[in-house]
């Protein structure tokens, strides 16, 4: 009996009761829905990225597949053909390359679908150790339900989403790496509710009865928002309290963990998407030629359909008595419309159903190259390029802007402490590059537990440590307490970080050089070491970061008592308590600022705050809201120590890539959330921007008629040669500073967007600063919109996915970020500098053999395929095929296929060194010449042009020719023969004059089919198949005479190659012109 599941109404909030799956299981959470299955399994772990099985692959397939309308329009066409009154071919003209389209396609979707049930087999049959009537049991995954216990190990995956209960580890806490995630590696750290961290024992846990109440599913991997109700109490839940399907358990013995999320609805599975499905302009304009073709096709038939009911009526009609109209015609006209039909499928080769096929294998191997070039193979970190599509490689040869991420991207992601400002001192300032690099400060005899890899060079800051100066020792006692920093000491004294970002392990380490390091910390506390000795500071609070306060806060008591608040955030945020002289300095140094401040607070002061946070935490409804307000509340009246600045050096490479592709004509935007100078600096560093650039111009105004006044200003200087704006200026937000409301900008409002676009296009480089993941994709669709252009992003992180995803070409970066930008990314690598190599040479190449492909293409087909119209005006427009049947079946799919396809994946103008090194060879995909509508109609008419001659000339010659004994020589046999082979030889020897670097494959393709066009011609003209099928194969063994008649016809062949290649060797072809003739008369007497 077959089941089926109707969808469950959307949740608007969750409810898990812990150990009661009759309860859960009344709200259906997770449910499979298994069609063609008699298995019905509710609150299921199982996940199926599986697109079939066994039962439903072939019509589910076929579904998908028919969803093409070249398909479909070939589906119609066999229907046609099974009506006899209408088609003069047989059924397997059409079906035999369909059938052949269908099944490359199939088997490449089925290996595919296998892969990934093997992929899903392996995570459903993970075992898994859940809590069952009071005892631990093995289960695999996928019979994991929501509000089971689950016990996990260390170094175990996590099954599906969990809310920690309890751990072996103090206070409840455990450790996870989230790489499978976000490709971060580093470990982060989950504490439970204090009220369930210690049930840790199982019969504790199986009578543990509470009930969470939370968010519905969703894909936010940062966010969770949720309320425990146990023993009439209820608490608190956030993303802290819970461990998501894909971590992986570290450094802790074991933890148990309630389901509230499983199989599909783990944030894990609500992440793993279809990304939106881009197409080339190369596909757009494919379609319209085919519609373009197709109405052409339709033309044709209703010429000859016109033309058939004129010969029907005036010379058909004399035949009556003799000849009738087959049943059930009765009359011209509706002779004429069967004619229409007829001629349809005789003539459907214009629109090849072999095209799509072939462009999808030519495609696959153009990824192929790009995954096998060594050249762009990072030895450092053994990452490979990696095409992750392939529909969009011949776009790679059109690109016309790049938006470029900085951090990461443009530079290392590797964070150094260069310089700092404390109490309005600075420090780290480099010396003259003119004298002598000053040494690394030895920290070894100062402080035992320094890193050996840390690198400073003014003593003074150390001197100042050493003293004790009191603003210098609480700026780096800053540092070693406001972070997320885990550290790990796997010896005495030799510690390893775990940051969550760059920044905050560079300053970390700095604090430990300078004498107070981070040793360890727990839910309540954090240890230091402070100049040798030991401290252990009461942690009250930490006040979160995220992207819109831009800052980090924690509140700690010292051992002597005092309560003091430590935040470290962006310089915009803390401006007004910071004189920004030295944060200026440093940012046009290149350098990424961070401001630092403190407070103290009173016993009073904290008693109310903490009770006013604790409230606005526990709050089930706009708890994001009113913990932002407390956060603000707290974090006034600070008092300023300083500022830091860390240097993030360029990758290796970029200064000359970006001048390589600058040449080659394409405009690079930078879009980066730092502030301007930083930007400035390393677009100079990278030369972006160079110093022959005289204007400059900063687009700041704070009103829409002040930013389109400076537009205009901007516009009216015709030299301009270069923009740099400020983000918050030209995007839809304004940074936040404080407690002030965020505010609409206008720059890429739908009224000002002309100006701003053409503005920008007219300079020569355009840096967008303080910009948000939002507003880089803003400015990457308004580029799209109004340049119509090609542009490809590229990033490293998270914050760069929105952008990747809206360009027309996503390129990720494998760095220090993880792999996020990389998952959503069209094509991969791990350095910056491997774009030129990427474009230039794979995507050129990719556009002009995908250009070369499709113009030989649609002129062969049109050459074989107008043959039939010409003939139809000589045969009373009867719908009869000049061809026959098995030549018509395989021309596209054995005589012309192979070698199309090896100049397809093969061909070459120059080699990969030439198109580095001149760069304007890459402009001509730019401006879209290679092909387009006139490159299309050139290549139709040459192959209509070639129809023509390849018809009159062997009709002329063998119409009125006699043999000497009178018996005409001519005969539809010889006529069809001879126009078959003067077609494959002449479209042999076109692609061979089209091919411009010869391969083995190509060698091989082109004279293996024209010579298995021989073979098979002489086979099946031999008197043996005719004995054996004399129904089939009805020219009975005549082989050698129309080879030897279309000897005679060769004088079109050479005719064709002239007239399109007369610019070819004038003396050779000459002499193969004077050798045609010389022995026409011979080829005639031999046949005679």
């Amino acid at each position: 009996m077959t089941h089926l599941v109707c969808c469950v109404s959307a949740e608007e909030e969750r409810r898990v009761r812990a150990n009661d799956r009759e309860y859960n299981e009344k709200f259906q959470y997770a449910v499979r829905e298994f069609v063609f299955s008699s298995l019905l399994i509710l609150q299921s772990n199982c996940i199926m990225t599986s697109k079939y099985n066994i039962i439903t692959f072939l019509p589910v397939n076929l579904f998908e597949q028919f969803q093409e309308v070249a398909n479909t329009y070939f589906l119609f066409l066999l229907i046609l053909q099974l009506i006899p009154q209408i088609s003069s071919l047989s059924w397997f003209t059409t079906i035999v390359p369909l059938a052949l389209v269908l099944s490359i396609t199939a088997v490449k979707d089925a290996t595919d679908d296998y892969f990934r049930h093997k992929s899903d087999n392996q995570v459903n049959n993970r075992q898994s150790q859940v809590l069952i009537r009071g005892s631990l049991q093995n289960e695999k995954w996928m019979n994991v339900r929501v509000g089971d216990i689950i016990k996990l190990e260390n170094n175990q995956f996590v099954a599906a989403d969990l809310l920690l209960l309890s751990s072996t580890e103090p206070h409840g806490l455990c450790y996870i790496e989230t790489a499978e995630l976000d490709g971060e590696t580093n470990m982060k750290v989950r504490q439970s509710v204090s009220v369930t961290s210690e049930l840790g024992d199982p019969n504790n846990l199986a009578s543990f009865d509470g009930e969470v109440v939370c968010e519905p599913p969703n894909n936010k991997l940062d966010r969770f928002s949720g309320t425990l109700y146990w023993r009439e109490k209820k608490y608190s839940l956030t993303n802290q309290n819970m461990l998501l399907r894909g971590c992986v358990l570290r450094n802790t013995e074991a933890c148990y963990g309630l389901v509230i999320f499983a199989g599909p609805d783990t944030k894990l599975m609500q992440n793993s998407g279809r990304t939106k499905f881009k197409r080339t302009s190369i596909d757009r304009l494919m379609n319209t030629l085919v519609l373009w073709i197709f109405g052409f096709l339709v033309c044709m038939g209703m010429i000859l359909a016109v033309g058939n009911a004129g010969w029907e009526k005036e010379v058909g009609s004399l035949f009556q008595s003799y000849l009738a109209w087959d049943t059930p015609v009765n009359n011209f006209l509706f002779s004429a419309f069967l004619s229409f039909w007829s001629y349809v499928i005789i003539l459907n080769t214009v629109v090849p159903i072999s095209l799509y096929v072939s462009v999808e294998v030519i495609r696959l191997g153009h990824s192929y190259f790009i995954n096998w070039d060594q050249q762009m193979f990072c030895s450092q970190c053994n990452t490979a390029a990696e095409a992750r599509t392939t529909t969009l490689n011949e776009e790679l040869g059109q690109v016309e802007y790049i938006f470029s991420d900085k951090t990461g991207t443009l530079t290392q992601n590797i964070m150094t402490f260069n310089k700092c400002s404390i109490n309005g001192q600075s420090y780290g300032d480099l010396t003259d590059p003119l004298e002598t690099q000053p040494k690394v400060l030895d920290f070894s005899l100062f402080n035992p537990l320094a890193d050996p890899d840390f690198c400073f060079y003014d003593d003074k800051l150390l001197e100042s440590v050493k003293v004790g100066d009191s603003c210098t020792h609480e700026f780096f006692r800053l540092l070693s307490l406001c972070h997320t920093v885990m550290s790990e000491e796997k010896s005495e004294g030799e510690l390893v970080y775990k940051a969550q970002s760059p920044d905050e392990g560079a300053l970390v380490t700095a604090a430990r050089n300078f004498g107070f390091v981070f040793r360890s910390r727990t839910p309540g506390t954090i240890t230091t070491t402070e100049m040798g000795r030991t401290v252990t500071y009461s942690l009250l609070a930490i006040l979160d970061f995220n992207n819109i306060r831009k800052r980090m806060s924690v509140i700690v008591r010292n051992p002597e008592g005092r309560i003091r608040l430590y935040c470290k955030g962006a310089d915009t945020v803390l401006l007004e308590r910071l004189h920004p002289f030295n944060l200026i300095m440093y940012a046009a140094d290149g350098l990424r600022t961070l401001a630092l401040a403190y407070r103290d607070l009173s016993e009073d002061e904290w008693e109310a705050w903490s009770e006013s946070h604790r409230f606005a935490d526990k709050a089930t409804d706009c708890r994001e809201d009113r913990l932002a307000a407390a956060y603000e509340e707290v974090e006034q009246n600070m008092m300023l120590l300083g500022a830091t600045a860390i240097e993030d050096k360029l990758q290796e490479g970029v200064p000359e890539t970006i001048a390589v592709l600058s040449l080659a004509n394409i405009k690079i935007w930078v879009l980066t959330g730092d502030k301007q100078e930083t930007a400035v600096n390393i677009g100079y560093s990278c030369k972006m921007l160079t110093d022959d650039m005289t204007e400059v111009f900063i687009i700041s105004g704070h009103t829409v008629q002040s930013v389109r006044q400076e537009l205009r200003s901007v516009w009216l200087c015709a030299h301009c040669t270069r923009l740099y704006t400020v983000g918050s200026r030209i995007n839809a937000k304004l940074q936040m500073t404080g407690g002030q409301k965020l505010r609409n900008a206008h720059a890429l409002e739908a009224d000002m967007e002309a100006e701003f676009v053409s503005t920008a296009c007219a300079c020569k480089a355009v840096i967008c600063c303080r910009v948000t993941p939002l507003q880089k994709a803003q400015v990457v669709e308004l580029i799209k919109k109004r340049k119509k252009a090609v542009t490809l992003a590229i990033g490293d992180g998270a914050n760069d996915i929105s952008m990747i995803k809206s360009a027309h070409i996503g390129v990720g970066i494998s760095g220090q970020e993880g792999i996020q930008a990389v998952l959503a990314s069209d094509y991969s690598f791990s350095q910056f500098r491997f774009l030129q190599r990427l474009l230039l040479v794979h995507g050129r190449w990719s556009y002009l053999r995908m250009c070369r492909f499709l113009c030989y293409f649609f002129y062969k087909n049109f050459a074989f395929t107008m043959v039939h119209f010409w003939f139809g005006f000589f045969c009373g427009f009867s719908a009869q095929t000049v061809y026959d049947q098995y030549f018509i079946t395989l021309f596209n799919i054995v005589y012309t296929s192979l070698p199309v396809l090896a100049m397809g994946i093969f061909d070459q103008d120059v080699p990969d060194h030439r198109s580095l090194e001149y760069p304007k060879l890459y402009e001509p995909g730019q401006l879209n010449l290679l092909f387009n509508k006139r490159e299309f109609f050139i290549c139709i008419a040459q192959g209509i042009y070639t129809s023509v001659v390849l018809f009159f000339v062997p009709y002329a010659v063998l119409s009125n020719a006699t043999q000497s004994n009178g018996v005409p020589l001519a005969d539809y046999q010889t006529f069809a023969v001879t126009t078959a082979t003067a077609l494959v030889i002449v479209v042999s020897v076109q692609i061979v004059l089209d091919t411009g670097f010869w391969t083995v494959f190509n060698h091989v393709f082109v004279w293996g089919s024209l010579g298995s066009y021989f073979i098979i011609m002489f086979a099946l003209h031999s008197q043996t198949l005719f004995r054996i099928f004399p129904n089939q194969f009805h020219f009975v063994g005549s082989s050698l005479l129309p080879f030897l008649s279309h000897m005679c016809t060769s004088k079109s062949n050479t005719a064709i190659l002239l007239s399109r290649y007369h610019s070819a060797n004038t003396d050779l072809f000459s002499s193969i012109i004077y050798i045609l003739f010389c022995n026409e008369n011979l080829f005639c007497e031999s046949k005679n």
